[in-house]
């Protein structure tokens, strides 16, 4: 049965109208996993020499910040790792078992990257540690529990990413938990040390993590089980109709009712709610960089862009797959492709702008940091916006919104190809940020940053223009593309 679901999965693949786009895009996320394999592996060789090398126990400093890198890994999954998806509604009137339908759909993710890429680091520093004295066994045993909390996490993605009251709990508990810590009041690291340092002290400690393993997997095997038919679990859920005219929008004609869908869009489905919530988050981004000496100067542009342009990617990276579900009609009623454009700008350029006015708070920094972030979104506005909106004719990938709370529904707002897609955005305003540094001061890097997003505002007719023949020129195979599934 299992070899009959791969199968179907390898069909559903190279059968797909965006078969050639998924490769292309497979071919380079592969070379990334490969550098990202090499990276560590080169950590989990080196990381037990240099902490030597620091006058640092390897084994017990490493156990100190296992919390932090367990959290961040998490993080990373709920904003990246895809939920594994079957085609399940078909199956289910078939002679398929359901717990063979979710058993497969939750043992793809132990093959997942976001799993195995620990194991490079965690086995060659395992096996350094052994090289240098470290008891064999109880190795074997410290590193069989730190890879069942990385499967534990694997599995609390997939729960939280469908139950949303308990990713509202753990985003209290981490936001609770970091603040504490950045203000000395409570170091958890201080519980969880001594905890991890067990699995190699104590014998049959790490048997804990384990069990809690499989008791997560049970729960969430049922859950999804639970879930699996098609009256309810995977049926669209419909809330109380309400009426939303917004008539102050007609006064801009066509580019009021394209805005009018836009917002009506954006509050009634769970998915592209979550582009707002993602927006907010983006304003504290920042902190990462502001204020930090070991960060490099030519990195503040950087977080510039990011903190007044959140919503610019997260929403605008998915335009038009946002009305991938209604799009064939859109293209019947001859809708002018200029508006349409233009109202997606409107909308992105609005979010900017207000993220630039919540983030005065930076000026606690200094005026200099917040006019870095004024610089990004000037940027943002200028030339960021006509990249979404140009690679949004090249996006086949349709957005499913009915698919939100539904089981093995896929609801992240961004995913790894997305991420990739935003590297052109970024590494041309660090260029001209660090040609002002290198040849002038800050002032000057800001100005040619500000100046490109000027520039592209000038020319903001012409571009669009460019835009606009390239979205009739793909209205097509985008068409085709959106009556698939990837």
């Amino acid at each position: 049965m299992i070899k009959k679901f791969i199968y179907l999965e390898w069909k559903a693949f190279i059968r797909s109208a965006s078969f050639g786009k998924n490769l292309a895009m497979k071919i380079i996320i592969g070379f990334f996993m490969i550098y990202f394999s090499l990276i560590f592996i080169g950590m989990g060789v080196g990381a037990f020499y240099v902490l030597k090398d620091m006058k640092l126990e390897p084994l017990v400093t490493v156990n100190k910040f296992l919390i932090y890198y367990f959290l961040f890994d998490l993080i990373i999954r709920l904003l990246m790792q895809s939920i594994p998806v079957l085609n399940i509604k078909p199956l289910l009137v078939l002679p398929f078992k359901k717990p063979t339908i979710v058993h497969f759909s939750l043992g793809k993710t132990a093959l997942s990257f976001f799993n195995w890429i620990h194991a490079l680091f965690f086995i060659p520093f395992s096996v350094v540690l052994i090289l240098n004295g470290y008891d064999v066994v109880e190795i074997v045993f410290w590193h069989l529990g730190i890879m069942a909390i990385i499967y534990i996490n694997n599995f609390l993605n997939i729960i939280l990413s469908n139950i949303d009251k308990l990713f509202v709990v753990f985003a209290g508990i981490v936001l609770a938990l970091g603040g504490a810590h950045y203000y000395n009041i409570f170091d958890i690291t201080l519980f969880t040390t001594p905890f991890f340092q067990s699995f190699y002290d104590i014998d049959g400690v790490f048997l804990i993590p384990i069990l809690v393993l499989a008791g997560l997997y049970v729960f969430t095997f049922k859950y999804f089980k639970k879930n699996l038919y098609l009256d309810a679990g995977l049926s669209v859920k419909h809330d109380i109709a309400s009426t939303e005219n917004l008539t102050w929008l007609n006064q801009f004609g066509t580019l009021g009712t394209f805005l009018k869908n836009d917002i009506k869009l954006i509050k009634r489905n769970k998915r592209s709610k979550t582009t707002i919530f993602m927006s907010v988050l983006f304003l504290f981004y920042g902190f990462i960089f502001f204020g930090n000496s070991h960060q490099p100067a030519v990195m503040h542009i950087f977080a510039g862009i990011f903190v007044s342009g959140g919503f610019l990617f997260v929403f605008g990276q998915f335009v038009p797959s946002w009305d991938s579900s209604y799009y064939q009609l859109l293209m019947t009623q001859n809708v002018p492709y200029r508006g349409y454009i233009t109202s997606k700008w409107w909308l992105i350029v609005i979010a900017t702008f207000v993220s630039t006015i919540l983030a005065s708070f930076y000026i606690f920094y200094g005026w200099e940091v917040y006019l870095t972030i004024v610089a990004g979104a000037i940027y943002n506005i200028g030339v960021n916006s006509h990249l979404v909106l140009l690679g949004g004719a090249f996006t086949k990938t349709p957005i499913d919104l009915s698919n939100a709370g539904g089981a093995f529904g896929d609801k992240k707002a961004f995913n790894v190809n997305a991420m990739l897609l935003t590297l052109p955005k970024i590494v041309l305003p660090l260029l001209l940020y660090w040609l002002g540094l290198h040849f002038g001061s800050k002032p000057i890097g800001l100005s040619l940053v500000a100046g490109a997003g000027v520039l592209g505002f000038i020319f903001k007719e012409k571009v669009f223009s460019l835009i606009e023949k390239r979205y009739k020129m793909e209205k097509y195979s985008t068409i085709s593309a959106y009556k698939q599934k990837n």
